[in-house]
């Protein structure tokens, strides 16, 4: 009697697939995360040879090709970006989101606009807004330094954008002015006027922007020999109540500064406002400069000298370099974060000039 040998089953070709295969196939069988797959497929260089190779075998083997057709439906789909804010200054929060909503419908995206604290709430709401689906986030002052939340979003993979930080993390993308050289170039400007005496009032010490503002404020004295005092700096909120505190601080010493650079505008008009109450006159008596080139900077009298970032423009960058890593995650080739930074500039008004000579006593 002859036995019947039972046949092992074949192992299907790679070939014979029904279905088009996916990136999550390649991953699978070279070993590696989609991820890995996506960078080796962008030629990014970091990829260790050994890894492209495997990828590249598994490539070959599943005859794999990007599915343009599902790029281009993921591209049409509508974009749900939150947007979390924790700013005092009003002026500030207004032009960042006009950016924002310039960008919004010629990108087809929805904002979710959220008011939080940099604090453990700031992290629930940004959890309850990866929960809920969101496809990005955008982190404007201070949010943008809390590093709990910057953990929580980078941990869930959602792409996401800080907007002027002052040390933007590498795990998400970012859009900032150099704060350093912008602080840098308004201290210099102010010395080349002749003040040797300059006060400067620190942003919220909440933020990074408001170190690398110090820094940049502090090295220029050093360079170019100015009068380095202690008593000369002091600290602000960036809020316009803290900056009549520093004010009053300044203004208030024996031998008070011929010129007051605040952190922002809002304490900048705070400065002149106490300095007009003490009957001086700016910039007769006192120069007094800003930064950020808010709309508060123009409505006060006299109008500010003050560092303009562009706001808006760094709003709008922030949605379109959101809206690139959003589409590229959507059609499985997601892209490192990108870090764009903006050109600042120095915009002379009215309240700067060069120090009043006075007669010795």
């Amino acid at each position: 009697m002859t036995k019947n040998k039972v046949k092992p089953a074949p192992v299907p070709a790679v070939q014979s697939r029904t279905q088009a295969p996916t990136m999550a196939d390649v991953a699978k069988l070279a070993g590696v995360s989609p991820m890995t797959v996506s960078r080796v497929m962008n030629g990014d260089t970091n990829v260790r040879e050994k890894t492209r190779n495997r990828v590249d075998a598994a490539v070959a083997a599943l005859n794999y090709v990007p599915n343009q057709a599902a790029r281009r439906l993921a591209g049409s789909r509508p974009i749900r970006v939150g947007f979390l804010y924790s700013n005092p200054s009003a002026g500030y929060l207004s032009e960042f989101l006009v950016g924002l909503l310039n960008q919004a419908s010629p990108n087809n995206v929805q904002l979710v606009v959220e008011k939080c604290e940099a604090d453990e709430h700031g992290v629930e709401q940004a959890r309850r807004l990866i929960a809920n689906g969101v496809d990005g986030i955008i982190l404007p002052p201070p949010l943008c330094d809390v590093r709990n939340l910057i953990d929580l979003i980078a941990g869930s993979g959602t792409p996401a954008i800080t907007v002027a930080c002052g040390q933007p993390d590498p795990r998400v993308g970012g859009v900032s002015i150099d704060d350093y050289q912008a602080a840098y170039a308004m201290t210099s400007h102010l010395i080349a006027l002749g003040h040797q005496r300059i006060g400067f009032v620190i942003g919220h010490p909440n933020q990074s922007a408001s170190a690398r503002r110090l820094a940049g404020f502090k090295a220029a004295i050093a360079e170019k020999n100015a009068l380095s005092a202690k008593e000369l700096v002091v600290q602000g909120l960036f809020t316009y109540r803290s900056g009549l505190d520093a004010a009053e601080s300044l203004l208030g010493l024996e031998q008070r500064p011929t010129a007051i650079f605040a952190s922002n505008d809002d304490m900048a008009a705070a400065v002149v406002a106490i300095a007009h109450r003490l009957g001086l006159d700016v910039p007769g008596d006192l120069t007094v400069a800003g930064f950020d080139d808010t709309a508060l900077a123009t409505t006060i009298w006299p109008e500010l000298t003050t560092v303009r970032q562009p706001i808006t423009d760094m709003a709008e960058a922030a949605v379109q370099v959101l809206v690139r890593l959003i589409r590229a995650q959507r059609n499985g080739t997601p892209e490192a974060p990108e870090h764009v930074v903006m050109e600042h500039a120095l915009i002379r008004r009215q309240s700067d000039a060069a120090p009043r000579l006075r007669p010795k006593h």
